[in-house]
């Protein structure tokens, strides 16, 4: 078992920038790869960025590419998402996810969310 807790949203003007942690506990979070999802008001929840257990590889949606970043310290248990550039459109609940590879992390272990605003 994991407990992912996400802290960082917020308010923001578009052209703004903010950083969402997710700090992960219980068993030890390199075992996991990380990544975040966001879901918008009326809309599914969809993938964002993730990254694999060492921190070697990194993935985007086309929608953030070259605007977020996703990083990772395994030292301390967490995971960032340094988010450039917002606009409108990213406002949505951000969640962290864990699984056991990237290509599973949208069915395993899921935080509560974090509200991300941008303002136009």
């Amino acid at each position: 078992q994991v407990q992912l807790v996400e802290s960082g949203g917020g308010l923001v003007q578009a052209g703004g920038s903010l950083r969402l942690s997710c700090a992960a506990s219980g068993r030890t979070s390199s075992r996991y790869a990380m990544g975040w999802f966001r879901q918008a008001p009326g809309k599914e929840r969809e993938f964002v960025a993730a990254i694999s257990r060492s921190g070697e590889n990194t993935y985007y949606a086309d929608s953030v590419k070259g605007r977020f970043t996703i990083s990772r310290d395994n030292a301390v248990n967490t995971v960032y998402l340094q988010m450039n550039s917002l606009k409108p459109e990213d406002t949505a609940v951000y969640y962290c996810a864990a699984g056991s590879a990237v290509a599973t992390i949208s069915k395993g272990y899921l935080g509560q969310g974090t509200q991300v605003t941008v303002s136009s």
